[in-house]
């Protein structure tokens, strides 16, 4: 066996760093490795010279994870067992050897030490800044910052008339607004997501220049996220996503890259249509929190439903924070990959999302091929632009709070108007009035008032003759009036009539769940409201005795006392004179007697016509209030509480409309 030089192994390294499957992941053949056991000549000391000066070379990290590595191949347990810590770990299931077998292979751990760093390196193991100070928080601008104070109070005012999972979506987008306001706002998380065999995660490695996430035709591939933060800072944005350590990821260390990239973590998914149900629930649990996403499609799936149906269609608001890439175009010959371009397009319009084409904004589509690195320049470029704006997050939550006030549309706007008009209010009083027949008491009252006018100013002869009538006045068969129970149960029926026809009015062209609110308010004030309604109706009714007398009523009773006088003064003549006691003189007292019988009736009739009036007035003045004492009763105890409703309704379809951004 030959020994192998210097030059070959950083032939070897060097291809381990760049990622084309050789290094560490093929085993290197141990005779190649050194000559013999004893032979550790010229040769062993370059290589342990070449070993110490990379080793010095690369990063703190790098070092100290190489020392630890040669410390424990050193130590008893490789002695014994001739094996070390696996690399699989670092990356998920990645089928490298571990350091038994380099070290059954080289033979030698400073070489072994040497090709570990640098494969350590290549890789990015891990994350770098994990003790880097935080970056500055994110701040929203003030139209997202007045929508969610808006989407806030929408939700406090709405708790007590919605159930909870109908203001859920909204409760979980202000809490995630909260904390993505917390974190940093230097970063943008941009998750890479696709099906079974689209090639995101060899995408996901070509945007990173180094291979990080596992690849291959076995699947799924991808069984947890990947995070790969190209600055320091990111960790609680990655701690959010609930990716652990190990699974943390730095790029290629590139000037170039870092410059076009910084502040971008970008984070594989698992395949959303993957068969383990856990996987689904990563890329459903991590698509909710990510500030943007990537998907790729393949030629053959790009129209599959599952993607369409269960992801693309529901977030087509989320156009601006959406790239769709087409992958594997080195598949398609000619111009097929412009034909399915100009399809997945058609697709995604018909999903409702947005072209981000022409300067207008949207999802950007592209067309990859991350296995020749045909597109990925322009992936990189557009990433790059989309990172440096720093709106990402922003757009995001504004999308959020688009979609979830486009959920609640149904229990907050309506097309029609609502709330109680004056007639609704008007009619509501009038029949109230009627259930405490405020009509009634009114006509009751102008009679009462005209009899009191009839008994003051009618003839004696013509009321001593109505009273010989009533008392002899047989029975004429009619029905007797209503019982008061009766009319308690009409009265009832009344109230309860008023106060259904106003709910329903009320609640006209509302929500359902307004108008239930509106209903119960209604149905809790109508408690009680005939029993309030009656006592208000004693309280309120015509006062005891008669009704007050006008000024001019002691006037007309004299004038009846004169016409009586006639009366008699003219009979006791013409008596007087039939008797012989006075002389005869027929004209004068006949005169008398037709005066004081004809007058009397004539002041009577008068006193009816002037009575009628003031009797009019009594009446409607007695109707008058008993009306407000029925519509006060009724606008404290059912009124007052459904307008209470219909102004919190009121509040709330404003507060909405802020949230939707309609003035």
């Amino acid at each position: 066996m030959t020994a192998v030089t210097d030059q070959d192994h950083t032939e070897r390294a060097g291809d381990a760093a760049s990622g084309n499957g050789k290094g560490p992941a093929e085993k290197p053949n141990g005779g190649d490795a050194v000559a013999d056991e004893g032979g550790k000549g010229g040769h062993a000391r370059v290589r342990r010279a070449e070993t110490d000066r990379r080793a010095d070379a690369a990063p703190a990290p790098a070092r100290a994870e190489t020392d630890r590595r040669a410390d424990a191949a050193s130590g008893p347990a490789r002695a014994d067992t001739g094996q070390g810590p696996a690399r699989g770990e670092a990356v998920q299931d990645s089928g490298g050897p571990d350091d038994g077998e380099l070290g059954g292979a080289w033979d030698d751990g400073l070489i072994a030490r040497r090709v570990t760093a640098e494969s350590e390196q290549a890789a990015a193991v891990e994350a770098r800044g994990t003790n880097a100070p935080p970056a500055a928080p994110l701040t929203y601008d003030g139209p997202l910052r007045s929508r969610l104070e808006a989407l806030r109070e929408l939700v406090g005012l709405s708790r007590a008339r919605l159930d909870s999972r109908t203001l859920a979506e909204a409760g979980q987008v202000l809490d995630e607004a909260a904390t993505r306001r917390r974190l940093s706002g230097q970063h943008t998380v941009v998750a890479i997501a696709g099906a079974t065999g689209s090639g995101k995660s060899q995408l996901f490695n070509s945007l990173a220049g180094v291979a990080i996430s596992e690849t291959g035709v076995r699947r799924p591939t991808t069984a947890a996220p990947i995070a790969c933060s190209w600055s320091d800072g990111s960790a609680s944005l990655i701690e959010r996503l609930g990716i652990p350590p190990r699974l943390r990821r730095r790029p290629l260390q590139s000037a170039e890259s870092e410059a076009q990239l910084r502040g971008l973590v970008l984070v594989d998914l698992p395949d959303h249509d993957s068969a383990a149900v856990q996987h689904r629930e990563h890329v459903d649990r991590v698509l909710a929190l990510v500030d943007a996403v990537i998907w790729v499609v393949d030629p053959e799936k790009y129209a599959d439903a599952i993607l369409h149906e269960r992801y693309l269609r529901p977030m087509a608001g989320h156009a601006e924070v959406m790239f769709v890439v087409l992958n594997q175009i080195d598949r398609l010959p000619g111009e097929a990959a412009e034909q399915v371009l100009d399809d997945l397009r058609r697709l995604l319009d018909e999903d409702g999302i947005a072209l981000g084409e022409y300067g207008e904004p949207g999802a950007t589509v592209l067309a990859v091929s991350a296995l020749t690195g045909d597109g990925v320049g322009e992936l990189r470029e557009a990433l790059g632009q989309f990172v440096a704006e720093r709106g990402a997050p922003a757009r995001r939550i504004a999308a959020d709070v688009d979609a979830a006030a486009w959920r609640l549309r149904p229990v907050y706007a309506t097309g029609r108007r609502t709330g109680l008009s004056e007639e609704a209010r008007d009619d509501f009083a009038d029949r109230l009035a009627d259930a405490v027949g405020a009509t009634a008491a009114g006509e009751a009252a102008e009679r009462a008032w005209l009899r009191n006018a009839n008994r003051a100013c009618g003839t004696p002869w013509l009321r001593l003759w109505r009273w010989y009538q009533d008392r002899r006045e047989p029975p004429t068969g009619r029905l007797p009036a209503r019982a008061q129970p009766d009319e308690e149960a009409t009265a009832r029926q009344r109230v309860e009539h008023a106060v259904r026809t106003l709910a329903d009015r009320a609640s006209a062209g509302l929500p359902a769940p307004w108008a239930q609110a509106v209903r119960e308010a209604a149905v809790r004030g109508s408690q009680g409201l005939p029993e309030a309604l009656d006592e208000l109706t004693a309280r309120a009714g015509l006062p005891p005795g008669r009704p007050p007398r006008p000024g001019w009523w002691p006037v007309a009773v004299l004038a009846q006392a004169s016409m009586t006088l006639l009366q008699v003064a003219g009979g006791l003549w013409l008596v007087g004179q039939i008797v012989g006691v006075m002389a005869p003189n027929l004209g004068v007292p006949v005169l008398l007697m037709v005066a004081g019988i004809v007058g009397g009736p004539l002041v009577e009739w008068s006193c009816r016509m002037a009575a009628r009036g003031p009797a009019r007035r009594y009446g409607v003045e007695a109707e008058r209030r008993l009306r407000e004492a029925a519509s006060g009763c009724g606008r404290a105890r059912v009124l007052d509480p459904v307008a209470a409703e219909l102004l919190r309704y009121r509040e709330v379809r404003e507060q909405y409309h802020k949230v939707v951004g309609v003035g």
